[in-house]
Protein backbone atom coordinates (compact mmCIF):
# COMPACT_ATOMS: atom_id res chain seq x y z
CA UNK A 1 0.00 0.00 0.00
CA UNK A 2 1.34 3.42 -1.34
CA UNK A 3 1.52 5.89 1.39
CA UNK A 4 0.44 9.73 0.75
CA UNK A 5 4.28 10.83 0.59
CA UNK A 6 5.61 7.83 -1.34
CA UNK A 7 2.58 8.41 -3.96
CA UNK A 8 4.06 12.05 -4.42
CA UNK A 9 7.46 10.98 -4.34
CA UNK A 10 6.95 8.22 -7.54
CA UNK A 11 4.20 9.95 -9.14
CA UNK A 12 4.54 13.43 -8.66
CA UNK A 13 8.23 14.56 -7.79
CA UNK A 14 10.40 14.69 -10.45
CA UNK A 15 14.14 15.28 -10.51
CA UNK A 16 14.40 18.34 -13.05
CA UNK A 17 15.40 21.52 -13.01
CA UNK A 18 12.58 23.71 -12.93
CA UNK A 19 11.59 27.83 -12.54
CA UNK A 20 10.69 27.44 -9.25
CA UNK A 21 13.30 28.66 -6.47
CA UNK A 22 11.60 25.87 -4.23
CA UNK A 23 9.17 23.25 -5.47
CA UNK A 24 7.85 20.32 -4.05
CA UNK A 25 8.91 18.96 -0.71
CA UNK A 26 8.39 21.90 1.28
CA UNK A 27 5.57 23.71 3.41
CA UNK A 28 5.54 25.88 0.69
CA UNK A 29 6.70 26.47 -3.22
CA UNK A 30 8.92 29.62 -3.96
CA UNK A 31 8.07 31.62 -7.08
CA UNK A 32 10.39 34.54 -8.89
CA UNK A 33 8.04 35.86 -10.97
CA UNK A 34 10.04 37.74 -14.19
CA UNK A 35 10.87 41.81 -12.40
CA UNK A 36 8.14 43.84 -13.96
CA UNK A 37 5.55 41.42 -14.63
CA UNK A 38 2.27 40.27 -13.37
CA UNK A 39 0.66 37.55 -12.02
CA UNK A 40 -2.13 35.40 -13.72
CA UNK A 41 -3.82 32.92 -10.71
CA UNK A 42 -6.64 30.77 -11.68
CA UNK A 43 -7.90 27.67 -10.04
CA UNK A 44 -10.43 24.75 -10.80
CA UNK A 45 -11.68 22.14 -9.90
CA UNK A 46 -12.79 18.55 -11.44
CA UNK A 47 -15.55 16.29 -9.38
CA UNK A 48 -16.22 12.66 -10.46
CA UNK A 49 -19.40 12.46 -11.79
CA UNK A 50 -19.87 16.07 -12.09
CA UNK A 51 -17.17 17.09 -14.70
CA UNK A 52 -16.33 13.75 -16.01
CA UNK A 53 -17.32 9.82 -15.67
CA UNK A 54 -16.71 7.60 -13.64
CA UNK A 55 -14.43 4.93 -14.70
CA UNK A 56 -12.63 8.22 -16.95
CA UNK A 57 -9.61 7.08 -18.83
CA UNK A 58 -6.81 8.40 -16.32
CA UNK A 59 -4.43 9.61 -18.83
CA UNK A 60 -6.85 11.89 -20.67
CA UNK A 61 -8.38 13.03 -17.44
CA UNK A 62 -4.41 14.32 -16.16
CA UNK A 63 -4.20 15.88 -19.65
CA UNK A 64 -7.72 17.89 -19.40
CA UNK A 65 -7.54 18.72 -15.54
CA UNK A 66 -4.84 20.52 -16.44
CA UNK A 67 -5.65 22.07 -19.93
CA UNK A 68 -8.53 23.82 -18.33
CA UNK A 69 -6.44 25.71 -16.60
CA UNK A 70 -4.02 26.34 -18.92
CA UNK A 71 -6.79 27.38 -20.81
CA UNK A 72 -7.54 30.21 -18.27
CA UNK A 73 -4.26 31.61 -18.62
CA UNK A 74 -4.60 31.21 -22.62
CA UNK A 75 -8.08 33.69 -22.09
CA UNK A 76 -5.79 36.31 -20.09
CA UNK A 77 -2.72 36.27 -22.71
CA UNK A 78 -0.62 35.14 -19.42
CA UNK A 79 2.63 32.85 -20.45
CA UNK A 80 2.13 29.62 -18.25
CA UNK A 81 4.66 29.58 -15.08
CA UNK A 82 3.97 26.38 -12.86
CA UNK A 83 0.57 24.71 -11.09
CA UNK A 84 -0.63 22.95 -7.88
CA UNK A 85 -2.66 20.32 -7.84
CA UNK A 86 -4.79 19.10 -5.17
CA UNK A 87 -5.89 15.60 -5.36
CA UNK A 88 -8.29 13.63 -3.50
CA UNK A 89 -8.47 9.54 -4.47
CA UNK A 90 -10.66 6.59 -3.10
CA UNK A 91 -7.47 4.52 -3.36
CA UNK A 92 -4.20 4.88 -4.84
CA UNK A 93 -3.96 2.42 -7.53
CA UNK A 94 -0.69 2.24 -9.04
CA UNK A 95 -2.10 1.94 -12.48
CA UNK A 96 -4.21 4.80 -12.49
CA UNK A 97 -1.61 7.08 -10.85
CA UNK A 98 0.96 6.05 -13.90
CA UNK A 99 -1.94 7.12 -16.33
CA UNK A 100 -2.95 10.10 -14.71
CA UNK A 101 0.26 11.61 -14.02
CA UNK A 102 1.65 10.68 -17.77
CA UNK A 103 -1.21 12.68 -18.98
CA UNK A 104 -0.81 15.74 -16.59
CA UNK A 105 3.19 15.69 -17.41
CA UNK A 106 2.92 15.11 -21.10
CA UNK A 107 0.78 18.19 -21.24
CA UNK A 108 2.79 20.09 -18.90
CA UNK A 109 5.98 19.87 -20.42
CA UNK A 110 4.69 20.90 -23.99
CA UNK A 111 3.81 24.21 -22.03
CA UNK A 112 6.72 24.77 -19.68
CA UNK A 113 4.23 24.36 -16.92
CA UNK A 114 6.21 22.93 -13.55
CA UNK A 115 4.15 20.96 -10.56
CA UNK A 116 5.21 23.34 -7.63
CA UNK A 117 3.36 21.68 -4.75
CA UNK A 118 -0.05 20.34 -3.83
CA UNK A 119 -1.45 17.79 -1.27
CA UNK A 120 -3.21 14.16 -1.34
CA UNK A 121 -5.84 12.92 0.85
CA UNK A 122 -8.34 10.27 0.89
CA UNK A 123 -11.58 10.57 -0.79
CA UNK A 124 -14.17 10.73 -3.78
CA UNK A 125 -11.78 11.60 -6.81
CA UNK A 126 -12.02 15.27 -6.90
CA UNK A 127 -8.84 16.95 -8.60
CA UNK A 128 -8.10 20.88 -7.69
CA UNK A 129 -5.45 22.47 -9.93
CA UNK A 130 -4.30 26.31 -9.06
CA UNK A 131 -2.53 27.71 -12.02
CA UNK A 132 0.51 30.43 -12.19
CA UNK A 133 1.36 32.71 -15.10
CA UNK A 134 2.50 36.07 -16.12
CA UNK A 135 1.88 38.77 -18.33
CA UNK A 136 3.54 42.17 -19.26
CA UNK A 137 1.18 45.17 -17.74
CA UNK A 138 -1.57 46.41 -19.19
CA UNK A 139 -1.62 43.62 -22.08
CA UNK A 140 -3.48 41.38 -20.11
CA UNK A 141 -7.09 39.82 -22.19
CA UNK A 142 -9.87 41.31 -19.65
CA UNK A 143 -13.52 40.62 -20.25
CA UNK A 144 -14.19 44.85 -19.98
CA UNK A 145 -12.48 45.50 -22.72
CA UNK A 146 -14.99 45.03 -25.54
CA UNK A 147 -16.39 48.15 -27.28
CA UNK A 148 -19.02 48.70 -29.59
CA UNK A 149 -17.98 47.79 -33.44
CA UNK A 150 -15.70 45.26 -32.61
CA UNK A 151 -15.18 42.15 -34.15
CA UNK A 152 -16.11 39.28 -32.49
CA UNK A 153 -13.75 36.12 -33.24
CA UNK A 154 -13.94 31.91 -32.17
CA UNK A 155 -10.65 30.18 -31.97
CA UNK A 156 -10.81 26.60 -33.70
CA UNK A 157 -13.86 24.78 -33.71
CA UNK A 158 -16.81 24.03 -31.59
CA UNK A 159 -19.56 21.73 -30.42
CA UNK A 160 -17.92 18.42 -31.15
CA UNK A 161 -17.39 18.23 -27.13
CA UNK A 162 -21.37 18.49 -26.78
CA UNK A 163 -21.89 16.34 -29.41
CA UNK A 164 -20.26 13.65 -28.03
CA UNK A 165 -21.83 14.16 -24.48
CA UNK A 166 -25.22 13.56 -26.42
CA UNK A 167 -24.10 10.44 -27.97
CA UNK A 168 -23.09 9.56 -23.84
CA UNK A 169 -26.47 10.32 -22.51
CA UNK A 170 -27.97 8.87 -25.99
CA UNK A 171 -29.46 12.22 -26.85
CA UNK A 172 -28.53 11.85 -30.81
CA UNK A 173 -27.40 8.51 -32.75
CA UNK A 174 -23.68 8.88 -33.77
CA UNK A 175 -21.63 5.99 -35.49
CA UNK A 176 -18.80 4.43 -33.26
CA UNK A 177 -16.12 6.23 -35.14
CA UNK A 178 -18.09 9.75 -34.95
CA UNK A 179 -18.22 9.41 -31.09
CA UNK A 180 -14.87 8.32 -30.98
CA UNK A 181 -14.24 11.50 -32.46
CA UNK A 182 -16.19 13.61 -30.92
CA UNK A 183 -15.03 12.38 -27.74
CA UNK A 184 -11.74 13.01 -28.19
CA UNK A 185 -12.60 16.72 -28.11
CA UNK A 186 -14.34 16.37 -25.01
CA UNK A 187 -11.72 14.30 -23.12
CA UNK A 188 -8.64 16.02 -24.38
CA UNK A 189 -9.09 19.81 -24.52
CA UNK A 190 -6.15 21.96 -26.60
CA UNK A 191 -5.15 25.29 -24.50
CA UNK A 192 -4.98 28.14 -26.51
CA UNK A 193 -1.89 29.59 -24.95
CA UNK A 194 0.07 30.43 -27.99
CA UNK A 195 -2.87 32.38 -29.24
CA UNK A 196 -3.53 34.01 -25.68
CA UNK A 197 0.20 35.19 -26.04
CA UNK A 198 0.06 36.55 -29.64
CA UNK A 199 -3.22 38.38 -28.45
CA UNK A 200 -1.79 40.21 -25.64
CA UNK A 201 0.81 41.22 -28.20
CA UNK A 202 -1.63 43.56 -29.89
CA UNK A 203 -1.56 47.47 -29.10
CA UNK A 204 -5.08 47.45 -28.17
CA UNK A 205 -5.48 43.55 -26.41
CA UNK A 206 -9.11 42.30 -27.31
CA UNK A 207 -11.38 41.47 -24.52
CA UNK A 208 -11.66 37.86 -24.06
CA UNK A 209 -12.29 34.46 -22.00
CA UNK A 210 -12.41 30.49 -22.47
CA UNK A 211 -15.71 29.23 -23.80
CA UNK A 212 -16.26 26.39 -21.02
CA UNK A 213 -19.77 26.33 -20.54
CA UNK A 214 -20.89 27.42 -24.32
CA UNK A 215 -20.75 30.11 -26.02
CA UNK A 216 -23.92 32.22 -25.66
CA UNK A 217 -23.34 31.94 -22.03
CA UNK A 218 -19.40 32.64 -21.80
CA UNK A 219 -19.93 35.46 -24.07
CA UNK A 220 -23.05 37.07 -21.91
CA UNK A 221 -19.86 37.27 -19.23
CA UNK A 222 -17.65 40.17 -21.69
CA UNK A 223 -21.22 42.11 -22.72
CA UNK A 224 -22.17 41.94 -18.84
CA UNK A 225 -18.59 43.06 -18.08
CA UNK A 226 -18.16 45.88 -20.84
CA UNK A 227 -21.59 47.08 -20.90
CA UNK A 228 -22.18 46.23 -24.58
CA UNK A 229 -24.21 44.09 -26.92
CA UNK A 230 -23.32 41.44 -29.71
CA UNK A 231 -25.29 40.20 -32.79
CA UNK A 232 -23.61 36.54 -33.79
CA UNK A 233 -23.89 35.29 -37.25
CA UNK A 234 -25.08 31.87 -35.93
CA UNK A 235 -23.96 29.75 -39.55
CA UNK A 236 -20.31 31.37 -39.56
CA UNK A 237 -19.98 29.56 -36.16
CA UNK A 238 -16.60 26.94 -37.10
CA UNK A 239 -18.46 23.23 -36.25
CA UNK A 240 -16.35 20.88 -35.12
CA UNK A 241 -14.99 18.09 -37.63
CA UNK A 242 -18.03 15.53 -36.68
CA UNK A 243 -20.61 18.19 -35.69
CA UNK A 244 -20.11 19.87 -38.83
CA UNK A 245 -21.56 16.73 -40.97
CA UNK A 246 -24.87 16.82 -38.46
CA UNK A 247 -28.01 18.36 -39.49
CA UNK A 248 -28.26 21.95 -39.29
CA UNK A 249 -30.80 22.14 -35.65
CA UNK A 250 -27.67 20.57 -33.92
CA UNK A 251 -25.04 22.40 -35.66
CA UNK A 252 -26.86 25.63 -34.55
CA UNK A 253 -27.76 24.17 -30.69
CA UNK A 254 -24.23 22.55 -29.85
CA UNK A 255 -22.01 25.62 -31.60
CA UNK A 256 -24.19 28.52 -29.56
CA UNK A 257 -24.21 26.59 -26.71
CA UNK A 258 -22.29 23.46 -26.24
CA UNK A 259 -19.82 23.63 -23.63
CA UNK A 260 -16.38 22.07 -22.89
CA UNK A 261 -15.22 23.29 -26.04
CA UNK A 262 -12.30 25.14 -23.93
CA UNK A 263 -11.66 27.91 -27.39
CA UNK A 264 -10.98 31.16 -26.78
CA UNK A 265 -13.88 34.01 -27.89
CA UNK A 266 -12.46 37.30 -28.27
CA UNK A 267 -14.04 40.59 -28.84
CA UNK A 268 -11.31 42.79 -31.27
CA UNK A 269 -11.06 46.18 -33.23
CA UNK A 270 -11.70 46.20 -36.82
CA UNK A 271 -8.75 47.38 -37.68
CA UNK A 272 -6.81 44.68 -35.99
CA UNK A 273 -8.44 42.05 -38.35
CA UNK A 274 -4.95 41.84 -40.31
CA UNK A 275 -3.15 41.30 -36.68
CA UNK A 276 -5.70 38.96 -35.23
CA UNK A 277 -5.60 37.05 -39.12
CA UNK A 278 -1.76 37.30 -38.11
CA UNK A 279 -1.90 36.17 -34.41
CA UNK A 280 -3.79 32.92 -35.38
CA UNK A 281 -1.06 31.58 -38.00
CA UNK A 282 2.14 32.32 -35.82
CA UNK A 283 0.29 30.30 -33.12
CA UNK A 284 -1.05 27.54 -35.36
CA UNK A 285 -5.00 28.23 -34.34
CA UNK A 286 -7.45 28.43 -36.61
CA UNK A 287 -9.20 31.96 -35.95
CA UNK A 288 -12.84 32.78 -37.63
CA UNK A 289 -14.80 35.93 -37.00
CA UNK A 290 -18.45 35.29 -36.11
CA UNK A 291 -20.43 38.53 -35.28
CA UNK A 292 -20.08 42.21 -34.11
CA UNK A 293 -20.52 44.21 -30.71
CA UNK A 294 -23.35 46.26 -30.75
CA UNK A 295 -23.85 49.24 -28.54
CA UNK A 296 -27.40 48.04 -27.73
CA UNK A 297 -27.64 45.68 -24.97
CA UNK A 298 -28.45 41.78 -25.66
CA UNK A 299 -27.47 38.92 -27.93
CA UNK A 300 -28.72 38.62 -31.13
CA UNK A 301 -28.81 35.92 -33.48
CA UNK A 302 -29.07 36.28 -37.16
CA UNK A 303 -28.50 34.15 -40.45
CA UNK A 304 -25.78 34.35 -43.15
CA UNK A 305 -28.54 36.91 -45.08
CA UNK A 306 -28.65 38.92 -41.99
CA UNK A 307 -32.30 37.70 -41.09
CA UNK A 308 -33.07 37.45 -37.33
CA UNK A 309 -32.73 33.76 -35.58
CA UNK A 310 -35.03 32.66 -33.23
CA UNK A 311 -32.85 30.80 -30.51
CA UNK A 312 -33.92 29.63 -27.11
CA UNK A 313 -30.72 28.47 -25.65
CA UNK A 314 -28.39 28.99 -22.11
CA UNK A 315 -24.94 28.36 -21.18
CA UNK A 316 -24.45 25.53 -18.41
CA UNK A 317 -24.50 26.34 -14.84
CA UNK A 318 -23.31 24.06 -12.32
CA UNK A 319 -25.96 24.61 -9.75
CA UNK A 320 -29.03 25.31 -11.92
CA UNK A 321 -28.26 22.37 -14.02
CA UNK A 322 -28.19 23.66 -17.21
Amino acid sequence: MLSEFDLIKHYFRRNRPGKAVLGIGDDCALLAPTPGMQMAISSDMLVEGRHFFPGADPRMLGHKCLAVNLSDLAAMGARPLGFTLALALPEANPDWLAGFSAGLFALADAHDCELIGGDTTRGPLNICITVFGEVEPGQALRRDAARAGDDIWISGTLGDARLALAGYWKEYALGEDEHLLAAARMHMPTPRVGLGRALAALAQPPAALDISDGLVGDLGHILAASSVGATLEVDALPAGPVLSRQPLEWRRRFTVAGGDDYELCFAARREDREAVIAAGVASGTPVTRVGTIDAEAGLRFVDGSGAPVSMQVSGWDHFSGG
